[in-house]
């Protein structure tokens, strides 16, 4: 399995991801989406391959704290192909992340997983590797 940074290239396989994680969306628009990540600096896109076939991601970014000093990384999205599931792809996903989180310097790592039943394997997922849960999310669309 090979890990790598992802370009607008792979607008076909992220749009295909998203659907996945249950956020359907057109190669057309993720590729529109992705060219604005990929402009901001505190932004990081992790593919992982497997056999040349892109099979999962993560998506990172770099937030300030207002309550102390220095910064974390949130994970915004971390989907594995449901056809290569519990081989560990998203575990050696999670490893790179935290690892690109300890060389920028983040003093924490972070996510917000949705209370449906679907993400029940995801959530213990994230404890088996030693996340915590802390809080309750809040939405409210404009």
């Amino acid at each position: 399995m090979d890990i790598r940074e992802a370009t607008e290239n792979d607008s076909k396989e992220l749009a295909a991801l998203m659907g996945q994680l249950g956020y359907p969306t057109t190669t057309e628009n993720m590729k529109k989406r992705f060219s604005q990540i990929k402009q901001n600096p505190y932004y990081h896109t992790l593919l992982a391959s497997y056999e040349d076939k892109v099979v999962g991601m993560i998506g990172l970014f770099k937030g300030y704290y207002y309550e102390r000093e220095g910064f974390y990384v949130r994970i915004a999205a971390l989907v594995v192909d449901s056809n290569y599931r519990n081989k560990g792809v998203g575990n050696k996903l999670l490893e790179e992340a935290e690892c690109w989180a300890r060389k920028i310097g983040a003093s924490g790592i972070g996510l917000n997983s949705g209370n449906r039943t679907e993400r029940y394997h995801a959530h213990t997922f994230y404890r088996n590797r030693g996340y915590s849960e802390k809080s309750i999310g809040f939405v409210k669309s404009l």
